[in-house]
């Protein structure tokens, strides 16, 4: 793979990735949607299947990494790095195109926000933010959550014909959906640092009415909490298996 296919894939992927991740929640939150109060399990299967689609969309160019925390687990893995920079780069990227895209679909229902009484905060369909803000909780509940995602990305490897019949992205994204649902409820399970910070900087610059604050004393950690899940994904792998 060029570093021109790996840039490309990953952007692609990570937008598509975001798109479909935030654009569930904006359908679950934002008033005047179709889709609003339909609930939680729906948030975490619209990120799973936003994984698929991303996934699937830049595994012939990337592999469909997209996600800094399984980069680094990978590469702690295969001890090659020579790539890690453009694969995090396509990344953040990415996660930034697909907030936008997310802003524009649901365009005139963040329109609406200037014109309700009381002010919608969207934050929340951008990026995490702990249900009960403790720093060590949420940083603890990031790392685990993390190592739940990467470590058995990591052992799927260790299956012949997983990578190559394209079963493996099918799995994963049943296991962020896993996540989601068992892991999700303290921080909203960012697992992922461009996935948090991409859409986290988009928000701060949208043009958004009465759209609250971007919480950036919160915003290290669900970029911390995930690196450091990755780095301990690799560790646990290397050494166990």
């Amino acid at each position: 793979m060029s570093n021109g296919d790996i840039f490309l894939g990953e952007v692609i992927g990570t937008a598509i990735l975001i798109l479909f991740g935030a654009g569930v929640v904006a359908a679950v939150v934002l008033n005047y949607s179709k889709a609003k109060d339909a609930g939680w399990v729906v948030i975490a299967f619209g990120w799973g299947f936003g994984v698929m689609a991303g996934a699937y969309t830049a595994a012939p160019l990337s592999g469909g990494q997209l996600n800094p925390a399984v980069t680094i687990g990978i590469a702690i893995d295969t001890g090659n790095w020579d790539k890690v920079h453009i694969y995090i780069a396509g990344q953040m990227v990415g996660a930034m195109l697909g907030a936008v895209l997310c802003w524009l679909v649901y365009f005139a229902q963040f329109q609406a926000n200037a014109d309700e009484k009381i002010a919608q905060p969207t934050l929340g369909i951008f990026s995490t933010a702990p249900t009960i803000r403790n720093v060590v909780a949420n940083l603890m509940t990031e790392i685990i959550a993390t190592i739940a995602l990467v470590l058995p990305i990591l052992a799927f490897g260790l299956t012949k014909g997983l990578g190559v019949s394209g079963t493996a992205i099918l799995i994963v994204s049943f296991l962020v959906v896993g996540i989601g649902l068992s892991l999700g409820g303290p921080t909203g399970y960012a697992i992922n640092p461009a996935r948090d910070l991409g859409p986290r900087i988009v928000h701060s610059l949208l043009p958004i009415p009465n759209k609250g604050t971007s919480d950036w004393s919160y915003s290290w950690i669900p970029v911390v909490g995930p690196l450091i899940g990755g780095v301990l994904s690799g560790v646990i792998f290397n050494a166990a298996f």
